[in-house]
């Protein structure tokens, strides 16, 4: 089983504070803590998983520029057996579909049984996933939370509305967007860190990869950023002060004066 895992290097959202840049077109970067996408990371420990009791192999991929190489690392030292980093000047400012689309060439240079994206991999957009599969008319499943793999199929359960879960089979390969709470990802130690800290990641550019150029890059992409804000606070908040006890018995007696109880 060759399975390949697309993961991103992003924000840590608990380690950091964002303030909008002098523009108010972008957060400011400069100082902000990075770590690999948390649905990224449950991807990659499925991935493990399901090699752990199939036998074969987990690359994982990441398109971004050299410091992108560390979660590559991370995940290589989490269980992952190999690591590529697409890194090229012409895919920044690439949209979905140009991420997608450079996806899809690294893809086609190998030969993979499985493909895994982060449900949430794409600044909450999630739409990598199942554009990469389109283009690579493959079957596709998203919000997936439960993997089965068997004879040239998968049987996987989907998160669907209403808190119901759905199941479906389907024959590999296949790409699916994975959810939180499908596992619980390992812990990542000093030694594993150590292990894999001079390990060769190869990195491939535009030309390696022969993606279309036009395609890719800030100047082709069909959906851009048009403005980052920071939403007014509303009027009413009340912080409400005490023991724990007393802020449940005041809070109780104030959704009961509001209908609320």
């Amino acid at each position: 089983m060759e399975i390949l895992v697309c993961v991103k290097r992003v924000p840590d959202t608990a380690e950091n504070e964002f303030e909008l840049n002098s523009d108010g077109n972008d957060l400011d970067r400069d100082d902000l803590v990075f770590s690999v996408n948390e649905w990224d990371n449950y991807a990659v420990e499925e991935a493990i998983q399901i090699v752990d009791n199939a036998g074969g192999s987990v690359t994982v991929v990441t398109v971004g520029d050299d410091e992108s190489e560390e979660v590559l690392r991370r995940e290589m030292a989490m269980g992952a057996n190999n690591g590529v980093l697409l890194s090229d000047d012409a895919f920044e400012g690439s949209d979905g579909k140009g991420i997608a689309s450079i996806l899809k060439a690294e893809v086609e240079k190998g030969n993979y049984d499985l493909i895994l994206t982060g449900a949430q991999a794409d600044e909450g957009a999630g739409q990598v996933g199942g554009m990469l599969a389109a283009m690579l008319d493959l079957p596709y499943a998203s919000l997936v939370n439960k993997v089965e793999v068997g004879d040239g199929k998968v049987t996987v359960g989907r998160e669907i509305e209403g808190g119901n879960q759905e199941m479906n089979e389907m024959d590999l390969p296949c790409v699916l967007s994975i959810q939180t709470g499908i596992n619980e990802p390992r812990y990542v130690g000093i030694r594993g860190i150590r292990k894999v800290a001079k390990v060769e990641i190869p990195v491939r550019s535009a030309a390696d990869l022969g993606v279309d150029a036009a395609v890719i890059g800030e100047a082709n992409a069909k959906v851009k950023r048009a403005d980052y804000f920071v939403p007014d606070l509303g009027d009413g908040a009340e912080m409400l002060e005490g023991s724990t006890d007393e802020i449940i018995e005041t809070l109780i007696e104030k959704l009961k004066s509001k209908g609320g109880l």
